[in-house]
């Protein structure tokens, strides 16, 4: 089962998209959130055409947001810019913050960016959940990915440090994150394998290519793994969105990424950049994204198929909005 949402009204417009994507259906639920508590997935309605172009995010608002940390190379790469050790503990405890989920952006949405925030992309893969008992085994967790969402995690570099320095987690720093315009059931995903999504996550800056990564590599943490980490001391309500965090890649020689014009895969944030340049040169050079920029994400499986269509946000400055 494929979905999208036309945006009318607070939570979207439901429709159920073909397998070609050229038709869609209204279905049995209103929204996305009715179809996840329980209301009829069946199509109610003939087909009409569809227009991917016209879809705001699948699940313009949730209950809940829970981002990860799956790839434990970006984290060992943060540390590593700033001189200071990783526990081993991080390679077997995943890292979680609760996010923003009220709202997600649709996939035009506008980036709203301050001279001062250090505004950043973050390309991942995330999951939509049914119900999850407090508690819940890997197994469980497994059975209870209902849909499988590409995310661009927006963060403001600039304001995290102090937030966090606090001693709580992120609330500046996070902002609303973009979702691109279908989700899709794990069974209708070339590359799913029950734990994480085997594809290639693309992404373009200003046109150029900057990120070309194979999302099932070095992700240390698997969904089902990261849902039942979630799920520790708290239940999940259906249409809780789990989060992968930045999909990184080791570079050939097991160590750091190189960029996509040097051969490498390159990267799915800018920070992993930019550390990448402070180990290598003393400091960071490229820039967080400014007023005018354009950034694009999207995922394809082997054949070089869309699989979610596309993220293509401009950036803007807060006084332009």
């Amino acid at each position: 089962m494929i979905l999208a949402s036309l945006p009318e009204g607070r939570d979207g417009a439901l429709r159920i998209v073909a397998p070609d994507r050229a038709t869609a259906t209204r279905a049995g639920a209103a929204t996305f959130r009715a179809l996840l508590d329980g209301a009829s997935d069946a199509a109610a309605g003939g087909p009409e055409p569809f227009d991917i172009a016209r879809c705001g995010a699948p699940l313009p608002r949730t209950g809940q947001f829970l981002d990860g940390s799956a790839y434990v190379n970006h984290v060992e790469l943060v540390r590593k810019a700033r001189g200071v050790p990783m526990p081993e503990s991080f390679w077997t405890d995943p890292l979680m913050y609760q996010g923003c989920s009220d709202p997600f952006l649709g996939p035009a949405d506008p980036i709203l960016t301050d001279p001062t925030w250090g505004t950043d992309f973050e390309a991942e893969v995330a999951v939509v959940t049914g119900d999850v008992p407090l508690g819940a085994d890997i197994d469980t967790a497994r059975a209870a990915i209902r849909f499988v969402l590409l995310l661009n995690d927006v963060s403001l570099r600039g304001l995290i440090p102090d937030e966090l320095g606090k001693g709580f987690g992120f609330v500046h720093g996070k902002p609303p994150s973009a979702l691109a315009p279908l989700a899709v059931a794990p069974e209708a995903l070339p590359g799913w394998d029950g734990d994480r999504l085997n594809a290639t996550m693309c992404i373009d800056l200003n046109g150029a290519p900057f990120g070309r990564l194979d999302a099932g590599r070095d992700m240390t943490f698997g969904f089902p793994e990261l849902i039942a980490h979630a799920a520790r001391t708290r239940p999940l309500a259906a249409g809780t969105v789990v989060g992968s965090g930045t999909v990184s890649n080791k570079g050939a020689d097991g160590g750091p990424g190189r960029t996509v014009a040097d051969g490498g895969a390159g990267y799915a944030c800018l920070a992993e950049q930019r550390m990448v340049e402070t180990i290598r040169d003393g400091k960071p050079s490229t820039p967080f994204l400014k007023s005018g920029d354009r950034v694009e994400i999207w995922m394809e499986d082997a054949e070089g198929r869309d699989l979610f269509g596309r993220i293509a946000q401009d950036v803007k400055a807060r006084s332009e909005t």
